[in-house]
């Protein structure tokens, strides 16, 4: 199931997620140091609510963003994923194919259990 999940993504992001124009990059501080946090967080959510949660609840999991950085994306997957030993191949081969075509160089980190991190978003299917 999980590389026809795969297979899904790379398609679901392909056609539902267009190329970025050069305009809409994130902003960058007056000092010129880090991008905007809240720049960064809205495309992550946008691809995780169109894309990735559907995929998860599909297989009785539910999909929690739990922070997002340039350099770090923090997810979080409950419900029946909570301990499933795929978790490891659900973040390989869905969710780091498809954060790359929004943050290219943020690591992924993917966390699984029944108790969500403190301030993790909820990302509920549409």
């Amino acid at each position: 199931m999980v590389c026809s999940l795969a297979n899904s993504v790379r398609v679901s992001v392909n056609t539902k997620t267009p190329p970025a124009p050069a305009s809409s990059a994130p902003s960058v501080s007056s000092a010129g140091s880090a991008p905007n946090k809240s720049a960064l967080r809205e495309p992550v959510a946008k691809l995780c609510r169109d894309v990735l949660a559907p995929l998860v609840h599909a297989d009785g999991g539910i999909l929690f963003l739990v922070n997002v950085t340039a350099e770090d994306v923090h997810i979080h997957l409950g419900g029946a994923c909570a301990g499933c030993p795929g978790a490891a191949v659900t973040r390989e081969r869905m969710l780091e194919p498809a954060l790359k075509t929004v943050l290219p160089k943020a690591r992924l980190h993917v966390t699984t259990g029944f108790r969500v991190p403190e301030g993790a978003e909820k990302i509920d299917v549409g």
